[in-house]
């Protein structure tokens, strides 16, 4: 048996037991007004678990965020690296064993693990509502109140929007591609330039493949079994044709974007890429990047999504969380996670439901020179499909192309 099987039996099983107990409710919060989340939030630790793979997402959060919620709120912010299935694993284990005051408090969140935690009754909730900040959050649009085409339904707040990008080098790259057809000629004319990170930024790019490949909408709705069989043979085909072309001739695939990042930077790639828009502009700045790197969308467009913030159902600091998810979509924390010069993260925010002079500051941050106008990635803009789409290109990009 092996890890995905007994990752998905575990979760079959859990989800049987979960079906058959009642959550666990250590603390009735709904009944509280927010001054009273505020007071009991004091001097409590928050240990929040994300991913932990960019030095200025760290920074923001260890120099900006971590003392700034001691200072307001006396809440300590333990930070500890884990994603994905290392959080669905950390709370299906807890919930089994019927561990009240579980490991996590707060979690970085994406749809497919967001629809992994519910199906377990893994999240506290719904809580958003309680939040002073909602108020300031743009619901009204779809990127933002959809985690992968599912209603967030007060159990996660949005923290972030992006669009997926791919990153060339224009020293070296004259015409970048921006079609499956082009992808591959290019590929083929030039071996070892290009390929692929086994991880959230790859699975990304093969969506946008996919949903190209299937036709605007085709894949809108829930999970399509049919659908999918049909689109990802397409895909697989598609790429087991040039991947003898790929980097190491496709023998092996970067764990890691930031991976790929290294290998573009040492001039063996030709192309990176990137589910925030706004990392070429952050690497040039930092001279990670070499200052002819450019951003570019697929001519049939690319994903964009927003990352949320979700309180596992065992938390003992759920008050604390609360507050440190409250502080995270205040206006001038999204104001300094969307410098270019911290984080350079999209705003989940209404920025027109700001006082006039947040507003202002939000109008004047720099635009970055490197990568598409705000204007050019929305109407090349994808929705997320259903959370089921990336759960299966996980498992069978290992099968049908690391492993072929």
């Amino acid at each position: 048996m092996n890890s995905y099987t007994y990752f998905i039996s575990a979760f079959c099983l859990l989800l049987l037991l979960s079906c058959s107990s009642k959550s666990n409710h250590q603390t009735d919060l709904s009944k509280l007004n927010w001054d009273q989340i505020r007071q009991r939030a004091d001097g409590q630790t928050v240990n929040m678990m994300m991913w932990q793979g960019d030095p200025n997402i760290n920074s923001y959060m260890q120099n900006y965020v971590a003392p700034t919620v001691k200072q307001q709120y006396n809440v300590d912010l333990e930070i500890a690296g884990g994603q994905g299935n290392t959080i669905v694993s950390i709370l299906m284990s807890e919930i089994e064993a019927g561990k009240q005051n579980g490991e996590l408090d707060l979690i970085w969140i994406n749809g497919e693990t967001f629809y992994q935690l519910r199906q377990i009754n893994g999240l506290y909730g719904p809580f958003v509502s309680k939040l002073p900040n909602t108020r300031y959050i743009d619901f009204d649009n779809p990127f933002i109140k959809y985690d992968f085409q599912q209603p967030i339904n007060g159990y996660e707040v949005p923290w972030g929007n992006v669009q997926f990008t791919i990153i060339y080098d224009s020293a070296r790259v004259n015409t970048p591609p921006k079609t499956k057809e082009e992808l591959a000629q290019y590929v083929r004319k030039h071996p070892g330039t290009f390929t692929i990170a086994n991880d959230f930024s790859g699975m990304t790019f093969l969506k946008s493949l996919l949903i190209n490949m299937a036709g605007a909408n085709t894949l809108d709705g829930a999970f399509d079994q049919k659908k999918y069989t049909k689109y990802s043979t397409q895909l697989w085909d598609y790429i087991n044709s040039i991947k003898p072309h790929f980097w190491k001739e496709g023998e092996t695939f970067p764990s890691s974007v930031s991976s790929m990042h290294q290998l573009f930077v040492n001039g063996e790639l030709h192309f990176t890429m990137s589910n925030n828009d706004a990392e070429v502009d952050n690497k040039i700045r930092e001279g990670f990047f070499p200052k002819s790197a450019r951003a570019y969308l697929l001519e049939g467009g690319t994903i964009q999504n927003s990352h949320y913030l979700g309180i596992p159902v065992n938390s003992a600091k759920k008050a604390a969380a609360m507050v440190v998810s409250n502080f995270l979509i205040s206006p001038e924390a999204q104001y300094q996670k969307a410098r270019p010069d911290t984080w350079g993260d999209g705003t989940v925010l209404d920025i027109k439901k700001l006082s006039k002079t947040m507003n202002k500051k939000f109008v004047s941050l720099p635009k970055g020179s490197h990568a598409p106008s705000n204007k050019q990635m929305q109407q090349k803009a994808l929705q997320e499909l259903a959370p089921e789409y990336m759960i299966r290109l996980y498992e069978d990009f290992r099968t049908h192309v690391i492993q072929k």
